[in-house]
């Protein structure tokens, strides 16, 4: 078991030092290179001659002081994050590294790491005058994520901050142009012309937007009073015509039963008995006295 153990060990040390020497050896032939090509080199691309040779000094102390000094010049970066590496000031060639191992030269390189997850953030709740003069507070999310991180880095000191200040003034600036009606129907089209504009506004920063989301209209109290005093007008409105359509069916179906009952006497009769079956049936303090419709009619005669 221990001989198993010790060659695992060995094995694992063998497999590191066998990729720091590739890394080390890549990173000489890799400087031979550029060397040879600075003959041929803009000076304002180039190190220039005082930066190759603090770069081969740097180079030169990390070999003669292997294996301590690597442990200063291997650098991890994790599956989603990437590296921009300067030397002496200057972006390498090659943009981002990673995810995964790379070698940096102590003094001269340095590195800052690019998250590149999608980030989102809340959109403050924004005072706007609408088109048709109405103010209202509307807020919002925005999802995005670095797609370049060289950019990100260097065209924009904070890619994050940037990202929301524009956010708050795409908002006002896009729903400035709506009435309130389109804003409280159109979200999704709001949200889509949004995410085009801040879209074609970060692309030289290397950011992608991703998805633009309104969240919440809040009006004024007394504009939410007027509406909800409108809305109740028009339903009174609305129930007012329904109830004289009903009456006006009724009077038609009223007519029509008066024209029946002319042309059938005994109709009336049965009517007057069947309405008296209905009151007495019900369970109240109402006393009826039965009249024979015969009497009513010598009433209704005498009278004439």
């Amino acid at each position: 078991m221990n001989a198993r153990w010790h060659v695992h060990i060995f094995s694992w040390y063998s497999a590191f030092f066998s990729s720091v020497v590739f890394e080390t050896t890549s990173s000489w032939v890799l400087l031979l290179l550029e060397i040879s090509s600075v003959g041929i080199d803009n000076s304002d691309t180039g190190l220039g001659l005082c930066g190759w040779i603090l770069v081969i000094v740097s180079l030169f102390f990390t070999v003669i002081t292997f294996p301590v000094s690597i442990w200063m010049c291997i650098k991890i970066i994790k599956e989603y994050e990437r590296a921009i590496i300067f030397r002496l000031g200057r972006i390498l060639k090659g943009g981002a590294k990673g995810p995964g191992l790379f070698f940096v030269l102590p003094c001269t390189d340095s590195f800052i790491k690019v998250d590149m997850r999608t980030i989102s953030f809340d959109i403050p709740p924004q005072e706007i005058l609408t088109k048709d003069s109405v103010t209202v507070n509307v807020d919002g999310v925005v999802y995005y994520r670095v797609q370049n991180a060289t950019l990100a880095v260097a065209n924009i000191t904070n890619a994050d901050s940037a990202t929301r200040l524009l956010a708050q003034t795409t908002l006002r600036n896009v729903l400035g142009t709506k009435n309130l009606s389109q804003i409280l129907s159109d979200r999704e089209e709001i949200a889509h012309s949004m995410q085009a504009t801040l879209d074609e506004a970060t692309d030289d920063w290397g950011i992608k937007v991703e998805r633009v989301e309104i969240k919440d209209v809040k009006l004024p109290v007394q504009l939410q009073r007027a509406m909800a005093a409108e809305a109740e007008a028009a339903r009174e409105a609305r129930a007012k015509v329904i109830a004289a359509e009903g009456e006006m069916n009724a009077s038609r179906a009223l007519k029509e039963a008066s024209m029946v009952i002319t042309e059938s006497p005994a109709a009336l009769q049965l009517r007057y008995l069947q309405t008296l079956t209905t009151i007495a049936a019900e369970k109240n303090s109402t006393i009826v006295f039965p009249l024979p419709i015969d009497m009513l009619q010598g009433i209704i005669g005498v009278n004439r």
